[in-house]
């Protein structure tokens, strides 16, 4: 994919319900992002969700009588920043970390690049291009670059707060080893073209970060935890899931390798709402994964429709709240 520098982008969230070293968290993101454009109604939006692919489904109808060209991007969630940075992320290789694809009128579409180093709200990106330093901050090609340079850009960048050396022995001195402290902010984005009067269908899909835990963290010996009001917020934990869930503690046998746990996803849904009025026709799918596996977040009318899956349907819809998904997985 291309790459450029471009200014302004939409930041995302790290979210975790919970904070442990056997946590991961989650690392957020949601739809395309559109310039504002009143006479562009979105007929419909099908959303697909599951623990391996998020796959978004757009029809847009330029209501105007003249062609309208827009700016589109997709902000990818924010990564690094720090020693505690703990997500769940399977790439931290590549630029495309989450295997961002999308087309219009089923023609790829190949977005341009852009990517800021932040530290501390300074943008610190020419810097670190400069001096050759790739700018993924977890990336082993980013490790051994920062290793090779000259002591004094070493200790420049660690005044600076764009690395720190994490060596220590108290007995004796030891080589440096510096991790990089910056926060990577990456959007893809690229210009299209809605014509007058006609229908453009928009297809975009990516692997979601899963974030999780080594246990259920709303009960505990039978007993709900601080965690359950929040967990009623954010998922819409029912009395039907607490209850069940009850019961699988009672079942769990941790020196067998018989337990649940917990996994989280989320979906930014609210940020995309540069269209003329509401999404006519919204639909959600979720895919829990095994039948084994418990999923609860919250919605309207949600009916199940597989084995695995659950479905949510709505006309004249307005996105007021993102969407968070917790499941409770068998560890067998």
């Amino acid at each position: 994919m291309k790459k450029a520098i471009l200014g302004g982008l939409v930041g995302l969230t790290l979210a975790t319900p919970a904070a442990a070293n056997d946590t991961s968290a989650v690392l957020e993101a949601g739809g395309l992002v559109y310039t504002r454009q009143d006479s562009v109604d979105m007929l419909s939006e099908d959303l697909f969700i599951s623990q391996d692919e998020i796959r978004v489904d757009y029809v847009f109808k330029n209501q105007g009588d003249t062609d309208l060209e827009t700016l589109v991007a997709f902000p990818m969630p924010e990564i690094g920043g720090g020693l505690e940075f703990n997500a769940a992320l399977d790439d931290y290789e590549h630029d495309n970390f989450m295997g961002f694809t999308v087309s219009q009128d089923g023609v790829a579409i190949d977005p341009e690049l852009q990517q800021r180093v932040m530290v501390n709200g300074i943008d610190m990106t020419e810097e670190v291009r400069a001096r050759g330093v790739p700018l993924l901050p977890l990336s082993e090609a980013t490790a051994a670059a920062i290793a090779k340079l000259p002591v004094d850009v070493q200790k420049d960048w660690e005044t600076r707060g764009l690395i720190l050396n994490t060596a220590y022995d108290p007995d004796k001195p030891v080589e440096p080893e510096y991790y990089p402290l910056w926060k990577l902010e990456t959007v893809y984005w690229w210009r299209t073209t809605f014509p007058a009067g006609q229908e453009v269908k928009v297809h975009h899909s990516y692997k979601p970060s899963v974030g999780g835990t080594v246990a259920m963290t709303f009960i505990q010996d039978g007993k709900p935890t601080s965690q359950l009001d929040e967990y009623r917020e954010r998922y819409c934990l029912d009395d039907s899931l607490l209850k069940t869930a009850i019961k699988l503690e009672k079942q769990q046998n941790y020196d067998a390798g018989v337990y649940y746990y917990e996994k989280w996803m989320s979906y930014i849904l609210t940020t995309g709402a540069n269209w003329g009025g509401p999404i006519g026709k919204f639909k959600l799918t979720v895919d829990k994964g095994s039948e084994k596996n418990y999923v609860s977040f919250c919605g309207q009318n949600v009916r199940k429709i597989g084995p695995t899956t659950f479905e949510m349907t709505a006309t004249d819809f307005y996105p007021e709240k993102d969407l968070h998904f917790l499941l409770v997985v068998p560890a067998q």
